[in-house]
């Protein structure tokens, strides 16, 4: 079966044919099929392995985005995520601008900032000025501890030294940016600071204290864009009303903040599924949002001349395919499998059109039937299970609140009363 992003109907197949579909198109081996139907591939023996004081595992479900085409690729996006509307909406968001061609995204080449933090000193200035003027030293000094990633083709790949003015006086701040590859990188980046550091106290004369890496990645920054034709999406009154939801984020924090909380819920959710660091990204999305010293929208929109609709998005994405918890979590490997990417740049394209989508449903539907509408009857079916509902209840049950627009704990455990009494359908 080839690749194949767009599934009729596939929300309303059994999870099994789900199963069998996904790992028809993606080529995933019989053990790989095998996990999926599991239902949780992490083992308590793993689980303790992987943490500290494990007493159980938690599972989230571990769903499929569908109809997305990245870059002329079609590719079933993984995500888990215990918010049905989200996976949903990511997937009518991707399916609306298929026509149009998908989305283009890019990312920047993997690298990462290290600091290296210097106290201490009499005269920060002339401590930032020799080791600057010492850079190939350093350089030389770093190449020992980054052999790991320096085969991989990646490394140190550049060096400087800066003042930095705080309540506790000036310190020095010696900064790496090193290329980790296909590596979310924290662990290397911080290896090679720790090797460093006595090289560099060395050279300043002064004494290290932090070293660490930053997680906001300005120098890994991924983008994507789409266009929503107007015919698609309810005409050119709906792009207007979504532009002025965009203005309103891009004026106000408060907006922006659950603007960009849109965002980050199908990024995170794709995070969770490939064993990413989610919360390394989300402070890393946070804080590019506001570099310029105000909170803004981590997206934009603007018209076309033809009245159709262009969304763009761009964040920090530093996420890996190697390395971590990737290794050590089997559906993470497996989610990479489905998607099958072949880079951490072409994952981080992905996210990140996985996030502009996350915001555009989510800007659309609150600007034409509002947020609660699709959200509350996809959440009707988690308050159905919450009320006692079971098996073919749960579906019935569920139906049933959305049509009465009641989603209630109270209503649903009625209508479980009136299916065991005899079957509210066979009465109406």
């Amino acid at each position: 079966m080839r690749m194949q992003s767009h599934i009729s109907g596939f929300y309303k197949l059994p999870i099994k044919e789900r199963q069998q579909i996904v790992g028809k198109i993606a080529n995933l081996s019989a053990q790989q099929t095998q996990m999926l139907a599991s239902g949780c591939a992490l083992s308590l023996e793993m689980a303790d392995k992987i943490s500290e004081n494990v007493i159980g595992v938690h599972c989230l479900p571990f769903s499929v985005a569908t109809n997305f085409v990245v870059n002329g690729k079609e590719v079933l996006v993984p995500m888990c995520i215990e918010e049905p509307s989200v996976v949903a909406a990511a997937s009518y968001a991707a399916k609306l601008c298929k026509e149009s061609g998908g989305f283009s995204a890019s990312a920047d080449p993997p690298v990462m900032i290290g600091q290296i933090q210097l106290v201490g000193m009499k005269d920060a200035q002339r401590v930032a000025e020799l080791l600057n003027s010492s850079k190939q030293k350093v350089l030389e000094a770093a190449s020992p501890f980054a052999k790991s990633i320096e085969a991989r083709n990646g490394g140190v790949r550049n060096f400087a030294a800066r003042v930095l003015e705080t309540k506790r006086g000036q310190m020095v701040i010696a900064e790496f940016h090193i290329d980790v590859r296909d590596a979310m990188g924290a662990n290397i980046v911080n290896t090679i600071l720790e090797g460093v550091s006595p090289a560099i106290e060395e050279i300043a004369g002064a004494s290290a204290r932090l070293r660490i890496l930053s997680n906001l990645s300005v120098l890994r920054l991924a983008r994507a864009t789409a266009i929503w034709k107007k015919e698609a999406i309810g005409g050119e009154k709906t792009v207007d009303a979504i532009l002025d939801a965009w203005a309103f984020a891009e004026a106000d924090i408060f907006r922006a903040a659950t603007h960009n909380k849109g965002i980050m819920n199908g990024i995170d959710a794709v995070a969770l599924a490939t064993g990413n660091d989610w919360r390394a990204i989300e402070a890393g999305a946070h804080a590019y949002a506001s570099i310029g010293g105000k909170y803004l929208p981590l997206t934009r929109y603007r018209k076309l001349k033809n009245g159709d609709l262009q969304g763009e998005i761009e964040l920090p994405l530093a996420a890996g395919t190697v390395g971590g918890a990737i290794r050590s979590l089997p559906t993470a490997g497996l989610a990479l499998a489905i998607m099958k990417v072949k880079s951490s740049v072409e994952l981080a394209c992905i996210m990140a059109s996985v996030g502009l989508a996350q915001n555009f449903a989510a800007l659309r539907a609150l600007v034409t039937e509002g947020i609660q509408k699709g959200h509350m009857e996809l959440h009707a079916r988690n308050v159905a299970i919450a009320a006692g509902a079971k098996g073919e209840q749960i579906e019935q049950v569920a139906k049933k609140m959305a049509e009465e627009k009641n989603i209630t704990e109270k209503r649903a455990r009625e209508l479980i009363a009136e299916l065991e009494a005899g079957g509210y359908e066979r009465r109406s």
